[in-house]
């Protein structure tokens, strides 16, 4: 009985693993992007933001050094205790314990601090741009994967019906109905579905390759993806582009990218004027110090002379600068054309997602008009070919006749799947331009 249970479990294990998973639309964009370079490389850019940012922070802190030296005189030297020289051999031992405040700088480091937080907050709205940019570009493949196999399945369809037709010509030709041109042309017809499908099965490999490829999949595992189902019904949006875009400018990552770029390039600007100012700071420090003879004598003890050797200091110090070769007054008008290139790169960057949305608009909408159409000429291609299939069995039409009208109807049925896979693509990308994620929609 043990060993009946264990064959059992054998064999529901190794049928587990022989069912290939099947990948949906969603699973292969969140894998695309969790496996993506390009995401990798803007979170690292985004730790660059981060240090900046700390980095800035801590500019408008005091700076706290310290410091420590040993030295060994040999021959002529400055006694430190007596202030003389002496030509006894020596030892002497420094410390000290020094800060510095910038009391003010133009502004220049709290508008660095703005600038660097500006910075990281755009390095946020970059990455959520490249995930979604990863994720439109796999779902676009993945839309492309899904309507070659259908077009596979069509065409062994159709072959299937050549076939069919032709051993029914080779029966009627055995019985006298039918001649031999009528049987070669069945051939030829056969023939040319046997091409179209073996087309179509390289354009669906063409395109799986693609899609591991934009996926970062392994190269040495197979893929294979769910059919894409929806349950919304195909129709045109309400809205129009113009609100549609209004609406995407609080939340699109693009146009927010725009805005934090120019905002950040302000504050450079107002950074690097800051430079033109004089600087105040102001510096305090403590220090001590040990020193003997290296000729046996006495000396007083490392604890006695580090006490009474102490001393403190404070000071401030104003720095205005006046000349340094034109590189501050450089440096600004760099920042300020930095700024109008900000800006003006802002406006193309609006007016072209502007343009992006109002195209998705249009051609979502003309996909359900070219979706309806192809249905409606489907399923008369479909009466008509049925139609002719009986006018040829009957002798009223020609082979070449029937041959078309069979590519009519694949034809038709092949732009009908093309309709509407390009509208459920395009109804995604509408959608999210009015706020709601790929992933889930």
């Amino acid at each position: 009985m043990k060993h009946i249970c264990l064959f059992i479990l054998i064999l529901l294990a190794i049928e587990a693993v022989s069912q290939e998973k099947k990948w949906t639309l969603e699973e292969c964009m969140i894998y695309a992007i969790e496996n993506s370079p390009r995401k990798n490389k803007q979170e690292a850019k985004n730790n660059i933001y981060q240090q900046n940012y700390l980095e800035a922070i801590g500019n408008l802190l005091p700076s706290l050094n310290a410091s420590t030296n040993a030295y060994f005189n040999f021959g002529r030297g400055l006694d430190a205790e007596t202030n003389t020289y002496t030509n006894i051999n020596s030892f002497s031992n420094n410390y000290s314990l020094y800060t510095s405040l910038v009391l003010f700088d133009g502004l220049a480091n709290i508008n660095r601090v703005k600038m660097q937080k500006m910075n990281k907050l755009m390095g946020k709205q970059q990455l959520q741009d490249t995930n979604d940019m990863i994720a439109y570009e796999t779902m676009e493949i993945f839309f492309n994967v899904l309507y070659y196999k259908e077009s596979v399945k069509l065409a062994e369809q159709q072959l299937k019906e050549s076939s069919e037709n032709l051993r029914q010509i080779k029966r009627m030709e055995e019985l006298g109905v039918k001649g031999f041109p009528d049987v070669a042309e069945m051939q030829a017809k056969e023939a040319a579905d046997n091409y179209s499908l073996t087309r179509q099965k390289n354009l669906l490999t063409i395109e799986m390759i693609r899609l591991k490829e934009k996926m970062n999949f392994p190269i040495d595992e197979n893929l294979a993806i769910e059919d894409y189902t929806s349950d919304k019904l195909i129709v045109k949006t309400e809205e129009t582009a113009l609100e549609i875009y209004n609406q995407s400018l609080v939340f699109l990552p693009k146009a927010l990218v725009a805005q934090s770029t120019l905002a950040a390039e302000e504050l450079s600007y107002k950074t690097s004027k800051g430079s033109l100012f004089p600087t105040i700071s102001v510096d305090a420090g403590y220090s001590t110090n040990f020193s003997r003879y290296m000729d046996g004598s006495e000396y007083p003890s490392f604890k006695n002379q580090f006490k009474d050797r102490r001393g403190h200091y404070i000071g401030f110090s104003l720095s205005i600068p006046i000349f340094n070769g034109f590189s501050r007054s450089a440096k600004v008008k760099r920042s300020k054309q930095q700024v109008i290139i900000a800006k003006n790169e802002k406006d193309e960057t609006l007016r072209s997602i502007y343009s992006e949305i109002e195209q998705a608009v249009a051609d979502m909408n003309g996909q359900v008009d070219e979706y309806y159409q192809a249905k409606k000429q489907t399923e008369a291609m479909s009466v008509a070919q049925d139609a002719n299939l009986r006018k040829y069995k009957e002798g009223l039409i020609s082979p070449l006749e029937l041959h078309t009208s069979a590519n009519r109807l694949f034809q038709a049925k092949t732009e009908e799947l093309n309709a509407m896979l390009k509208y459920y693509l395009k109804r995604k990308l509408v959608n999210y331009y009015k706020g709601q994620s790929y992933i889930t929609e």
